[in-house]
């Protein structure tokens, strides 16, 4: 395959642990490269630190001074990583997969498929 581009999809994922709340994707980013896969998670954990209970906050900074490295290290590998803590009744979960990007077809010299011509622009009400 020509003009992909080997990089990392990155999530932040919430979950309830109180009841039966399912996940929601909070955020996604895509990192060209491991240093900026480990650095969303980072400046995430950095924005969101003041606001955690005091074990949240610590499992943040343990993190962010012990585990980044094994984190870069494993990305660096192309292996997929996990960040996670508990604030309250609430897991924050960062992961972060190797991915290929793919180029996206150019538009401008592609003709449009026929039934799109059959659509009509609708009007607000």
């Amino acid at each position: 395959m020509s003009g992909g581009r080997y990089g990392f999809w990155c999530e932040c994922w919430t979950e309830s642990l109180a009841g039966q709340g399912r996940s929601a994707l909070v955020a996604s980013f895509g990192a060209y490269s491991a240093l900026q896969a480990d650095r969303w998670v980072a400046t995430a954990l950095q924005a969101i630190s003041p606001a955690l209970d005091s074990d949240a906050s610590t499992e943040a900074w343990e993190w962010m001074y012990d585990g980044r490295i094994d984190t870069r290290r494993a990305l660096l590998r192309a292996e997929p990583c996990t960040v996670s803590l508990t604030h309250g009744s609430t897991r924050i979960t960062w992961t972060i997969r190797p991915v290929l990007f793919l180029p996206l077809t150019h538009r401008q010299s592609v003709e449009p498929l026929a039934r799109a011509y059959g659509f009509t622009r609708c009007s607000a009400v």
